[in-house]
């Protein structure tokens, strides 16, 4: 006899988005095993997607609140009071976090019927922000079951997300996809039984292109958001450098952001021109054949001013994958892949002359090269099989709807 597939209802600040691609693929996954999705989009993306209409909030109709709010109040007082002591007595952490959690309610409050007509069989908050706060108040305002995603942006950034233990702590289960995430959110008191480390994943493996021959020049790629925590004015001194050193390269950072006219200047500050390219944006498959091109893929990230910083960045086990060399910084969940000298190498950001004895040794060094690039797919097939992630993914989304233990 058959099971009825679930219908799972997805919330996400914006979906699709072209920087999230991790993301898209894990809905591809849960289409493709079987489920039902209802796809919400908060903030912006909308359109379809696999064939599945992506919802979109109208922003107009928080002007509903104006009467909403009282209408809550007086018909679940207990949460409208926690609110209101949880607004007088704690600070959020950034006003963008503060209008993430209002979004979130927002929707909460104003999507609650639809969401009752027909009923999903579960609720998942994709991040930890605005999706969470949606998915928290919902269950609190009707009951609906859910689980939630924490990113490192969620944990991190100005400390993390203002309520994000008192989101979490209700959800069935929370997925987070490093081992650092899921130490940091036990030791913010999370029940460590709840909290699981799925990373993410590939379709498809890319068959492993063969290591260049000569590599003079290096071929060094970058993939990355221009913000605070990609330590890219590093990245920049690295690159001055090799240059100093006479080490012939040629290198392109591949990504957009705020941070991009202030870097285009350092690098023309630092005579890089003819050694440097930044080429903005680009799609998914432009960023595949740069990884084909490059011998190294480079990842100077830290930890920005605001506490933010990566977890473990798709384009490493991507670039792992195609069989591209990888160094990079030991900041955040980075090396959870890299191993120094068994899958890539790792330098800090801080020592420039460490960065340019680790590239010369992967120009030169080929016996290196080939036992890194054989560790790097090694632990790709281990860890980062998006079919076999997902399939733990969507066992946890099972258990849970199965479990009929009586509710707080």
């Amino acid at each position: 006899m058959n099971k009825t597939p679930p219908t799972i209802a997805y919330l996400f600040t914006t979906f699709p988005k072209p920087t999230e691609t991790f993301l898209q693929r894990e809905v591809i996954a849960m289409i493709e095993r079987g489920a039902q999705l209802r796809l919400y989009s908060l903030w912006g993306g909308g359109g379809s997607f696999r064939g599945v209409r992506v919802r979109t909030f109208p922003k107009w109709k928080l002007l509903t609140l104006i009467w909403m709010i009282p209408y809550t109040a007086v018909r679940w007082p207990k949460l409208m009071w926690e609110l209101i002591v949880g607004l007088w007595t704690r600070m959020p952490p950034s006003w963008m976090n503060f209008w993430e959690n209002m979004l979130g309610a927002g929707f909460a409050c104003l999507y609650r019927h639809e969401l009752k007509h027909p009923r999903p069989t579960w609720v998942h908050a994709a991040w930890g922000g605005a999706p969470a706060t949606a998915a928290w108040l919902l269950w609190r305002l009707d009951g609906h079951r859910y689980s939630a995603a924490a990113h490192a942006y969620d944990i991190y950034e100005h400390g993390g997300d203002w309520w994000l233990k008192e989101k979490l702590v209700d959800a069935a289960f929370i997925h987070t996809s490093t081992d650092m995430g899921r130490r940091t959110l036990i030791g913010r008191g999370l029940q460590s039984a709840k909290v699981h480390c799925i990373r993410r994943g590939l379709d498809v493996l890319p068959e492993q292109k063969t290591l260049r021959a000569s590599r003079e020049p290096l071929r060094i790629v970058c993939v990355a958001r221009l913000v605070a925590k990609k330590g890219l004015r590093y990245q920049l001194k690295i690159y001055a450098a090799l240059k100093a050193a006479g080490v012939p390269f040629e290198a392109c950072i591949i990504g957009d952001g705020p941070m991009r006219g202030a870097l285009e200047r350092l690098s023309a500050e630092l005579e890089l021109t003819g050694h440097l390219t930044f080429t903005g944006h680009l799609p998914n498959y432009r960023i595949w054949e740069h990884l084909a091109w490059a011998d190294v893929l480079v990842h100077t990230g830290i930890v920005a001013p605001s506490g933010d910083r990566d977890g473990l960045p798709n384009v490493i086990p991507e670039a792992m994958a195609a069989g591209t060399l990888v160094v990079t910084s030991p900041i955040a969940a980075t090396t959870e892949a890299i191993k120094d000298g068994a899958s890539g190498l790792v330098a800090p950001v801080e020592s420039p002359a460490v960065w340019v004895m680790a590239l010369r040794r992967l120009m030169t060094d080929d016996a290196l090269c080939e036992r890194l690039r054989s560790g790097a797919r090694q632990w790709v097939e281990q860890n980062f099989n998006a079919h076999t992630n997902a399939a733990r993914l969507y066992a946890l989304y099972e258990r849970a709807i199965a479990d009929t233990s009586p509710k707080p």
